[in-house]
C-alpha cells in the first residue's frame, strides 16, 4: 500500500459522515462529484483518496452509498470494539464520557482515572473514577486501546506517560501542549524508549482551531486551495 497523507485520513472520516447523513436521508447512490461538493474539496481528491484503498464505484455510475459506508467503516476500523479510558474526569473529561455518539462506532468506555481525591470513587456513566496509579494494574486484566487525556496542560505529560506505561498504544490528547515520548540516548544516536514504541498520539486542540479560524476569516482566499482535476 502507498504512502497515505495524514490529510487523507481526515477526508475519510468527513467521507463517512456525509454517507451517513445520506443514508438517513434514503438516497441510495451518489458520485466523487456529489461527496466532494459536501465535503469541500474535489472529485478528483475523493477518487484519489478513496484509491489507496481500493475501488468502490462504478465509472459513469458513482457509489453505492450502504456500501462505500460499509467499505469506509472496515478500513477506518471502525467495524470492531475498542477500549477507552479517559484520564481527567473534570468538566471537559465528564463532557466527552457523556457523549452519546463514541458507542454508535464501537468506541466503548472502559475506564475513568483521575488524581483529584474529590474525584476519587465518584461515578460517571455508570464508572467508577479511579486513582491514576492504579492504571497500569487495571490493564493487566482489561484491554485498553485508546486513552484519552483531558487533563491540565502542566499534567499532560505525566499523564500521557502514565498511558504508555500501562501499554496503551493510541493517546487522544485534548491538552493544549505537545506530548513529548521518553526516549533512550545511544552512542550516535536516540531512540524510543521501549514503552513508546508504537504508540500514537492525536493532538486535539481548541485553541488551536481557533486561531486557524482567525487567519482564515481574515484570509479566506488562502483556505483549501484547491486541487486541479484530472482530465477524465
Amino acid at each position: 500500500m502507498a504512502e497515505i497523507p495524514t490529510a487523507a485520513i481526515s477526508r475519510l472520516v468527513t467521507y463517512l459522515r456525509i454517507l451517513e447523513q445520506l443514508e438517513l436521508q434514503d438516497v441510495s447512490r451518489t458520485s466523487s462529484t456529489d461527496l466532494a461538493e459536501r465535503a469541500g474539496v474535489t472529485a478528483f481528491q475523493v477518487r484519489k483518496d478513496l484509491a489507496y484503498f481500493g475501488r468502490f464505484g462504478t465509472r459513469g455510475m458513482g457509489y453505492t452509498v450502504p456500501i462505500l459506508k460499509r467499505e469506509l467503516v472496515r478500513v477506518l476500523g471502525l467495524n470492531r470494539t475498542w477500549n477507552v479510558v479517559i484520564v481527567g474526569v473534570g468538566r471537559l473529561g465528564q463532557a466527552i464520557a457523556n457523549y452519546p455518539g463514541a458507542s454508535d462506532y464501537q468506541f466503548q468506555y472502559v475506564g475513568l482515572f483521575d488524581v483529584n481525591p474529590d474525584l476519587i470513587g465518584t461515578h460517571v456513566r455508570g464508572l467508577r473514577v479511579q486513582h491514576l496509579d492504579t492504571l497500569r494494574d487495571f490493564t493487566q486484566t482489561q484491554t485498553v486501546d485508546m486513552g484519552f487525556l483531558a487533563v491540565p496542560p502542566d499534567r499532560a505529560q505525566d499523564a500521557a506517560q502514565s498511558l504508555a506505561d500501562a501499554s496503551v498504544k493510541g493517546i487522544l490528547n485534548f491538552a493544549p501542549t505537545v506530548i513529548q515520548p521518553r526516549t533512550i540516548e545511544r552512542p550516535g544516536h536516540t531512540d524510543l524508549s521501549d514503552e513508546w514504541r508504537g504508540v500514537i498520539v492525536e493532538n486535539v486542540d481548541f485553541l488551536a482551531g481557533m486561531k486557524r479560524l482567525a487567519f482564515y476569516i481574515l484570509n479566506p482566499h488562502l483556505k483549501d486551495a484547491p486541487t486541479p482535476e484530472d482530465p477524465a
